[in-house]
């Protein structure tokens, strides 16, 4: 399971949001559906995500029902606040593993966030997948009830690194899986994630090319990272399996960048590269410029006009909230200017756009010379008013954001 929430303030047991909120009717709406199950837990997850096992009594098969009454509880909320009607131009089921459900079920979760709000006539629905559990009359039931986008589990095409990671799809699936998606018409993207144990820079070249293979429209590649409390790192603190090694993940994503640009990818944001501009992922964008969302489920974050909650973690007390008409949401904090500038200049800098200078803090702006000079971010774009990184920028990309925050 995933470590302890953040500490913040506490949230009214009816969800509602400040009287001093100003919610903007033009920032795009978006809306994340967290979907907390797995069928084993992968050594490395530092996930909100549950086996069988752990759930305390609560129900796999009443999850969107579940789901759907805080659906309607947010809806109750905004319209308290006085919040402008805003159709979600994205919808992410992300988990966990979605496609654990019934497609049928993920179809009546996304039919309540239509009645509750609308789609945009151009919205993004997005599903993440285990191959395995991926069949062609799940994903013609998944895009016959709006699905647009699937974004697969790839990880790696070499056994032995599944297996240091735990993952126990067959490699062969995702073959099926995209064929799958892409005969229901629906844009795939493949997901990577590089330095596992044992993992050799020919390992990653083979996953890479094989990812291109199957021609995604979009393509994540995560370096791997160790988080307290999960079995990884209990298997490195005792020696059994060597840590990440910093340099020789810093090779697979130059690798990496190197491959998809010559493929006719661009790299978008620093882990992820698209097929030209409209592949690229608008939901997970919609996070890095600061938009808002609500999320859904478990554990699930929502941020809307500088307000940020997190929803009890465990299904068991989110499903007894809901029955009792009460908000699921643990904690809250209400961000102030310095701080969102603060967190505005920490996420957009990671994007293809970069983030403008004026938000920089006036005392920081003196380090923009130096990181210039030790090639972390773009000299032109710097004069033209931009934060943008180079590659080796996006290498250290917390060291430079490090610099430019007091």
């Amino acid at each position: 399971m995933a470590g302890p929430l953040p500490i913040g303030d506490p949230a009214p047991a009816d969800g509602a949001l400040p009287d001093t909120l100003l919610i903007d009717p033009a920032v795009d709406f978006g809306v994340y559906l967290h979907v907390p199950f797995c069928r084993v837990r992968c050594g490395y997850c530092d996930f909100n995500t549950y086996t069988a096992t752990e759930l305390h009594g609560a129900r796999q098969d009443q999850y969107a029902d579940t789901l759907l009454r805080e659906i309607e509880l947010s809806v109750d909320v905004l319209a308290r606040a006085g919040a402008p009607r805003r159709e979600a131009s994205t919808v992410f089921f992300g988990g966990g593993t979605p496609t654990l459900l019934p497609a049928g079920d993920l179809g009546r979760m996304l039919s309540g966030v239509r009645d509750a709000f609308g789609l945009a006539p151009d919205a993004e629905v997005t599903v993440e997948a285990n191959p395995d559990t991926v069949t062609p009359a799940v994903v013609e039931e998944l895009a016959a009830a709006g699905v647009t986008r699937m974004s697969i589990g790839m990880q790696s095409a070499v056994p032995h690194v599944l297996a240091a990671l735990e993952r126990t799809h067959d490699p062969a699936n995702i073959a099926s899986a995209v064929a799958a998606a892409r005969d229901a018409g629906l844009a795939v993207s493949l997901d990577l994630i590089y330095g596992a144990p044992g993992e050799s820079l020919g390992d990653w070249r083979r996953s890479i090319d094989t990812a291109l293979a199957h021609e995604p429209d979009h393509l994540s590649a995560y370096a791997l990272i160790i988080e307290d409390g999960t079995k990884l790192a209990r298997q490195i603190r005792r020696g059994e399996v060597p840590a990440p090694d910093d340099d020789l993940q810093a090779d697979m994503y130059e690798l990496a960048d190197a491959a998809l640009a010559a493929a006719g990818y661009e790299w978008y944001e620093v882990s992820n590269w698209s097929r030209g501009p409209t592949q690229r992922s608008r939901h997970n964008l919609a996070y890095w410029r600061g938009q808002d969302w609500w999320g859904y489920g478990p554990g699930a974050h929502s941020h809307i006009a500088g307000l940020r909650w997190w929803n009890v973690k465990h299904p068991a007390p989110y499903a007894q909230r809901l029955a009792q008409g009460e908000s699921p949401a643990a904690g809250r904090e209400l961000l102030d200017a310095q701080g969102r500038g603060v967190e505005r200049l920490l996420l957009e800098s990671r994007i293809r756009e970069g983030v403008a200078v004026e938000v920089v803090p006036a005392s920081q702006r003196s380090a923009i010379a130096g990181l210039i000079a030790d090639g972390l971010i773009d000299g032109a774009a710097a004069i033209r008013g931009r934060i943008v990184l180079t590659l080796q920028g996006r290498l250290l990309a917390d060291a430079v954001v490090r610099a430019l925050t007091p």
